[in-house]
């Protein structure tokens, strides 16, 4: 396996290869807390990309060169239909301990095992995670797997890393992170969707613009916060709103007889699927 890294060392000794805003988003909560910028390496091939890096004091380079083998976490941050000619153009500056962690969407950790391994000897140092974009403003959340072999000190690497832009759940496998992808990854897009349809709803009901987008955000906001300081389950809140034949009931019940459950379960297992389906296609 090579030297254990200790997940309490400052000196992270850190590539991200695709400096995008995931890569900027988790740079932004580790550089100058867990690392100095000359420790980070960026790698992308668009170079105004790299020009807030730069300023940062971190190396930065168009394409993968011998400097990556002196980087002892590599963070593949690139999308998913570029992503094994990354990887096998990173592959030659590959050391035994170098620690692989991808945060490139539907791309499997078993096929980047075999990407960077030899036929029948995959490489197992990798951990996938899949973070969400809230992670931008420090409040995201990631989901992390690990191949079997990854040891604990690596495992706590990779969750300082992903900390700094949020919470982490760790879940077994490939197919869990498709049902990661599925509520968290693409879930701020589902929120998003209720924001907006509650801010037209509110203006169809005479309320400005800026008073239904106000209303909205605040509420849903509130609402989240509530039920995360809460002990008790979201349904016990939301029956604590609901007087019965009030205003809550009447639209809860109009919800309802939209199958408004079911059609989410629905959005969510065609997110799953269709996560499953990229990941054939990349890999």
């Amino acid at each position: 396996m090579g030297a254990m890294m200790n997940p309490h060392d400052t000196s992270f000794k850190l590539a991200f290869i695709g400096a995008g805003n995931m890569a900027s988003a988790l740079a932004a909560g580790l550089i100058g807390k867990r690392c100095g910028g000359s420790d980070v390496l960026a790698i992308d091939i668009y170079p105004p990309a790299l020009e807030s890096w730069t300023q940062q004091g971190v190396h930065t380079a168009n394409e993968p060169g011998p400097a990556l083998s002196k980087q002892r976490i590599w963070v593949f941050a690139v999308k998913p239909q570029v992503m094994k000619e990354t990887v096998l153009a990173c592959k030659p500056y590959l050391q035994e301990d170098t620690l692989v962690i991808s945060v490139a969407a539907g791309i499997p950790a078993t096929a980047l095992a075999e990407w960077l391994g030899e036929p029948g000897k995959p490489y197992q140092r990798v951990i996938r995670c899949m973070p969400n974009t809230p992670a931008f403003i420090g409040c995201g959340i990631t989901g992390l797997m690990a191949l079997e072999q990854v040891d604990e000190s690596d495992k706590a690497i990779a969750q300082q890393l992903l900390k700094s832009v949020g919470e982490v759940v760790w879940v077994e496998n490939d197919a869990a992170i498709d049902a990661v992808t599925a509520v968290s990854g693409s879930g701020p897009a589902y929120v998003f969707l209720f924001i907006e349809a509650l801010i037209k709803a509110g203006i169809e009901q005479g309320l400005s613009p800026e008073q239904a987008r106000q209303l909205s955000l605040a509420t849903l906001h509130g609402a989240t916060q509530l039920a995360t300081l809460s002990p008790e389950e979201p349904s016990v809140l939301r029956e604590r709103v609901t007087s019965k034949g009030g205003t809550t009931a009447a639209a809860l019940n109009t919800f309802n007889e939209g199958g408004f459950t079911p059609l989410v379960q629905k959005a969510v297992n065609a997110a799953k699927v269709r996560a499953g389906e990229l990941a054939k296609e990349f890999s």
